[in-house]
């Protein structure tokens, strides 16, 4: 079952044809990590529907499941749950965020172009409309972002600079806003040698921050790229002067060379 990205079931890479109300049921019921009552499954999905209405939406959503001839739910009189034999992607994306953000765990074997694609992507985005999927969105959205940070620092550790730089990027998409996104960001630029890269990434994070809250980047990320952080804005990078050997103006150029 794909939740990622947006809704999707599939048996033998075979996309299986689902209503939209069978849809929630299963996106609700593979979100949750117990089985749970038929009352409160009715009432989360359907809140502002009578009980006995919320009742039968869901005996309505429950047969148009099961209509498929494939088993997904797990259904006693009291209770409902996903089918354990489903695999969940949003669940092995979230597995693989906790493992990067132990930095105890060795994450070799999911350092991986699928594992920072699975942490780029958005739970359900184009289910704005439920409660439910906003709460869970909001704390899956914030896993993920550390952990595009953590992979994007064991993978500059590792000297595996282009595959750091690509996972900055998904973290400083995912949250423009985030100086911890554009510092990880820069500090693989960095690693990789690529200080006019850091640089730009440097005005990058200035620019959105003082258009969108007025501020400017903390004393920390200037460091990255300035010698004199109190100075609040980085050396400009020097340029070259005709035919010649690279000259840089100013006194403080010239005494850091």
């Amino acid at each position: 079952m794909r939740l990622l990205k947006g809704f999707a079931l599939s048996v033998d890479h075979k996309r299986v044809p689902l209503s939209s109300s069978a849809q929630r049921l299963l996106a609700f019921l593979a979100l949750q990590d117990m089985p749970r009552t038929r009352t409160y499954v009715a009432g989360t999905l359907w809140p502002d529907v009578t009980a006995s209405r919320a009742n039968a939406n869901l005996r309505s959503s429950l047969w148009r499941a099961t209509r498929t001839g494939h088993h997904i739910i797990e259904a006693s009189t009291q209770e409902l749950a996903i089918s354990k034999h489903i695999d969940v992607d949003l669940h092995t994306a979230a597995q693989r965020a906790h493992r990067l953000l132990d930095m105890s765990c060795p994450c070799d074997d999911i350092l991986s172009a699928q594992t920072r694609a699975d942490l780029s992507a958005d739970l359900l985005p184009e289910w704005s409309e439920n409660e439910w999927v906003l709460i869970e969105r909001e704390q899956y959205h914030e896993l993920r972002l550390y952990a595009l940070e953590a992979m994007t620092e064991r993978l500059t550790a590792m000297g595996r600079h282009g595959e750091a730089v690509a996972a900055g990027l998904a973290a400083v998409r995912a949250e423009p806003l985030r100086e911890s996104a554009h510092r990880v960001l820069m500090n693989a630029h960095l690693a990789a040698g690529n200080r006019g890269a850091a640089m730009l990434q440097y005005e990058q994070c200035r620019r959105v921050l003082l258009d969108e809250l007025g501020l400017e980047p903390s004393r920390t990320l200037r460091s990255l790229v300035s010698p004199h952080p109190e100075a609040g804005t980085p050396n400009p990078p020097a340029r070259r002067v005709g035919p010649g050997p690279q000259r840089a103006t100013g006194s403080s150029a010239l005494s850091h060379r």
